[in-house]
């Protein structure tokens, strides 16, 4: 009984999982998950994925969620390491500090 409910329930999650995926191809991907997905190929040096992600939206708005998530990761750092956004920036980048 409960193997048939397994299955029943896996089917189900399955049939959404698909269902969101068919919804996210329709509707395009926003420069969010580009940017984020892009960003993540470049540290992963992936090309394939860095050439696919690039294509999701137009190169403006790429770079604008590209620096949006910079902005982000500098400010989330910031506050881990009690320092100052500038402070994490400048050593990110292996600039001295100012």
């Amino acid at each position: 009984m409960w193997g048939r409910m397994r299955k029943s329930f896996a089917g189900l999650v399955n049939t959404a999982r698909s269902e969101n995926d068919h919804d996210r191809d329709r509707r395009g991907h926003n420069l969010f998950e580009a940017a984020a997905a892009y960003v993540s190929a470049c540290a992963e040096d992936d090309q394939d994925q860095i050439d696919e992600a690039a294509g999701w939206v137009s190169p403006e708005a790429l770079s604008f969620g590209v620096s949006e998530l910079a902005c982000r990761a500098v400010i989330a750092l910031a506050r881990e390491r009690d320092e100052s956004p500038q402070t994490v920036a400048r050593a990110l980048l292996g600039l001295p500090a100012a």
